[in-house]
């Protein structure tokens, strides 16, 4: 592999020491408390300056070759290294706060770029930035310290929460699919509805979230989407759940709080999701799930000749089924005709209670 040449350090970046990032964090310094630090990197990818973390366990080996001046571990890892360090009990969330406290890119500006639309009676909360090209409709509210990235289009009468993210191309109440067939022939039902979205939510760019068709499509406090997600109309989504990209829910789906989503799994319509789901990448949920867990439904990746082989025998299992129940009644036949002549012998044995000669 190429060697990795370190970057330098980017305008606008901080320096500061792990005492200061103990404090802010609530992580304990182990080592030398006045080691400056002023960005975050992978073990591998770490330089001097620099402050890396241990979050996977396959990824140990990599701790003693770092070259960075600090890492971020769990305390049963702390032994893993000499250099200086920060010790939580979530390094993952450490490092995240950390990677929060040395951004080098400031925060958005308030105010309108000037080369977005915005209606007139579009409600902005204090502190609000939109971003170049974006358009909010008539009737659109946006909460205090939300930040419209550019090119953001966002439908009339939406309702977005405090402090929320929404990333470029994203597009807010769009119409929901809703058509009627007539003699082969659509017929559109008007989408009625709206979006709500609550606080702290954080949506990736080029997403879509339909406008709901009578009711409205909600978004909880605190979800996050990835980049590319399909949010049909009438979804409810609660608090707290995230989803990876190019998920994909029909509408009228009910997902719980606190779930994960991973990448392109599909959620048919009008199906309920508890909360604390955990549904695994490329999975298709077609009924609902009404108990916390885990649910995978991918199936695995295999050589294509042998995917070929396993999906022939997966179209013919019905009739495999049938072989087998008509096997099961071949091999039963016998032994219950056995069973019923010993019964008979039985009963033949036996002395006549009706015989009065005995």
């Amino acid at each position: 592999m190429p060697a990795i040449t370190p970057r330098p350090t980017p305008a606008g970046s901080i320096v500061i020491t792990l005492a200061e990032l103990a404090r802010r964090t609530g992580a304990r310094v182990e080592g030398d408390p006045a080691t400056a630090v002023s960005r975050v990197a992978t073990l591998k990818a770490a330089q001097a300056g620099m402050i890396a973390f241990l979050s996977n366990p396959r990824y140990r080996a990599e701790v003693a070759a770092t070259r960075a001046s600090a890492v971020i571990l769990a305390p049963a890892a702390s032994h893993l290294t000499a250099l200086p360090r920060l010790i939580h009990d979530n390094p993952y969330v450490c490092f995240a706060r950390v990677a929060q406290i040395l951004d080098p890119h400031p925060p958005a500006a308030p105010g309108i770029h000037p080369s977005a639309v915005v209606a007139p009676d579009a409600v902005l909360g204090e502190g609000v930035a939109i971003g170049a090209h974006a358009a909010i409709g008539a009737g659109v509210a946006i909460g205090a310290g939300s930040v419209i990235h550019p090119n953001v289009t966002i439908y009339p009468r939406v309702r977005i929460g405090a402090r929320a993210i929404i990333h470029a191309g994203a597009v807010i109440g769009s119409d929901g699919f809703g058509f009627a067939n007539e003699d082969g022939r659509w017929v559109k039902i008007p989408q009625t509805g709206t979006v709500v979205i609550g606080d702290d939510v954080e949506i990736g760019a080029g997403t879509s979230i339909d406008r709901g068709a009578l009711e409205d499509t909600v978004i909880g406090d605190g979800v996050k989407l990835d980049n590319q997600i399909q949010v049909g109309h009438n979804v409810r989504i609660g608090a707290h759940t995230a989803m990876a990209g190019c998920v994909g829910i029909a509408g009228s789906a009910t997902i719980g709080s606190y779930c994960t989503v991973g990448g392109g799994a599909i959620i048919l319509g009008h199906l309920v999701i508890a909360d604390r789901v955990n549904i695994s990448a490329g999975s298709m949920v077609t009924k609902s799930i009404r108990e916390a867990g885990t649910y995978s439904g991918a199936y695995p990746l295999a050589p294509n000749r042998e995917w070929l082989r396993n999906a022939a025998h997966i179209r013919h299992l019905d009739r495999m089924e049938q072989r087998i129940r008509a096997l099961e009644k071949q091999l039963a036949a016998p032994q219950a005709r056995a069973a019923d002549a010993g019964a008979e012998k039985h009963d033949a044995d036996q002395p006549d209670p009706t015989n009065s000669s005995l």
